[in-house]
């Protein structure tokens, strides 16, 4: 799977007329390719969506599996990620001597070409990574806030998420999963966020694994054809939601456990709000409808519920009989899963270490919360002098702003908790992590900040209504 620029595009000239199920050939329901999607889907679906109880938490089998393997064992952990975040400067930088004849490596390493900003970026990584392995001084750098976060928790966590995670959405991707959840969406992806239902998949992904789990997903739909330059940027900057189960840790950080689905809810309606306002503006409706491999969008469809089901059932079980069998499929997710994880690992480590030191050990933030202090005021909420920052602070690691406000009023609590998981844009992962992966797009630093202010500028008043509303029933 490539991350890297492409030599060719392509744009598709014209829409085709939708059709209705008498016009299609639907494929049919022949027992061994049913049987493969039946299967493939109770897999994914069970794996990453069935709520099971987990340490007096409810949480999914994907979350417990990533847990109990870094927590079983973290020093293993530590080497294999050591190891993946060097391997990935290393071979970044043979395949950019090689693509500019300074060297002969005579193996195919176009996969780690880069731009020079990430290259210099994995290289950075590859030297952080034993330092922060070592625990070496200095000590202000290993604290649980700074270099301690990044490395046990962030690092350790997306290096294991996206392999694994890779295996499982690559079944059931590649089985039909994909054909059935993005022929059921259409009604509701198109219309609302001018995307393709196989979208909703990219989400999902997301809402219940992991942001990761759902950019592997986008990054493999677009080398494939599936999405063009504009829907990628979409998903990227609007749909890489944190998890059920982070949101979950979230509030009972702000100890709000109780308010749960609330907050959940509250979260939910802030990002399609955020994503139907802004794929309509710029900077994302300006991006290029260009195709980096031979376009294969969705057939417009017309058709009753029902048909729609019909059409769903027919798409998935067609993939089915094309497809690989499970143990490929399988194989092939978890090399694509960690090969992506050399490619972005460095670039993560290196781009969120430098934003968490700067939240940490310097007065940025208060100073750029300062001009909001009379906004918060103004709408009423508590505790601004906190909050004001708190709604800034974000942007390096979306879990910072909870914990500044632990000791604050409980309005405030629950104003923060939501906004914190709804602003998505955090340079601590998912920042450098887009960019790195979409350097195609391209996803550039200065739109994601951009992005970042418009997502926060439409969220702050809106959760400010939802956190009277909620207070007004007495919920407090």
């Amino acid at each position: 799977m490539s991350t890297e620029p492409q030599d060719q595009t392509w744009d598709i000239d014209s829409t085709p007329s939708a059709r209705e199920i008498d016009d299609i050939d639907l494929n049919e329901y022949e027992i061994r390719p049913v049987v493969k999607f039946v299967v493939a889907f109770a897999i994914g679906a069970v794996f990453f969506l069935v709520p099971v109880p987990w340490h007096g938490e409810i949480t999914v089998p994907f979350d417990i599996v990533v847990s109990m393997i870094i927590e079983s064992v973290p020093d293993a952990v530590g080497v294999y990620v050591l190891s993946v975040i060097v391997a990935g400067g290393v071979f970044t930088t043979a395949a950019e001597l090689d693509s500019r004849g300074l060297v002969s490596t005579n193996v195919d390493l176009s996969s780690f070409e880069s731009s020079t900003a990430f290259w210099t970026l994995r290289v950075i990584g590859a030297l952080l990574a034993p330092v922060m392995f070592l625990g070496s001084s200095p000590e202000w750098l290993h604290t649980a806030t700074t270099g301690g976060f990044m490395w046990s928790k962030l690092v350790y966590s997306v290096g294991v998420i996206i392999p694994i995670g890779a295996v499982f959405i690559t079944i059931f991707v590649e089985l039909g999963g994909l054909e059935f959840i993005g022929t059921l969406a259409r009604p509701v992806m198109q219309p609302l966020f001018k995307l393709p239902g196989r979208a909703a998949l990219d989400s999902l992904a997301s809402w219940v694994g992991s942001y990761s789990v759902g950019l592997y997903v986008t990054r493999n739909v677009f080398d494939r054809g599936g999405y063009n330059k504009r829907e990628v940027y979409t998903i990227a900057t609007c749909f890489s939601t944190v998890s059920i189960g982070f949101v979950g840790v979230v509030a009972a950080t702000v100890e709000m456990l109780a308010l749960f689905p609330l907050i959940f809810l509250a979260y939910f309606i802030c990002v399609v709000v955020c994503a139907v306002i802004l794929v309509r503006v710029p900077p994302i409706s300006t991006i290029s409808e260009e195709y980096v491999a031979e376009p294969d969008p969705e057939m417009p469809f017309e058709g009753t519920g029902r048909e729609y089901l019909r059409f769903a059932l027919s798409e998935a079980v067609g993939k089915a009989k094309r497809g690989e069998t499970f143990a490929q499929a399988a194989w092939r997710g978890f090399i694509d899963g960690l090969r992506l994880t050399s490619l972005i690992l460095g670039t993560i480590l290196a781009v969120g270490l430098a934003a968490v030191l700067l939240s940490v050990y310097t007065p940025t933030f208060e100073y750029l919360g300062a001009p909001l202090v009379p906004v918060i005021n103004a709408l009423g909420l508590p505790n601004a002098e906190t909050v004001a920052p708190a709604t800034i602070v974000g942007i390096t690691e979306m879990y910072t702003p909870v914990l500044l406000v632990t000791e604050t009023a409980p309005m405030a609590r629950f104003f923060i908790a939501v906004l914190a998981v709804s602003q998505l844009i955090f340079f601590s992962s998912v920042g450098p992590m887009t960019m790195d992966m979409f350097s195609d797009v391209p996803i550039r630093f200065r739109d994601l900040v951009m992005l970042f202010a418009m997502r926060t500028i439409i969220l702050v008043p809106l959760i400010a209504v939802m956190t009277h509303l909620v207070s007004e029933l007495g919920l407090f």
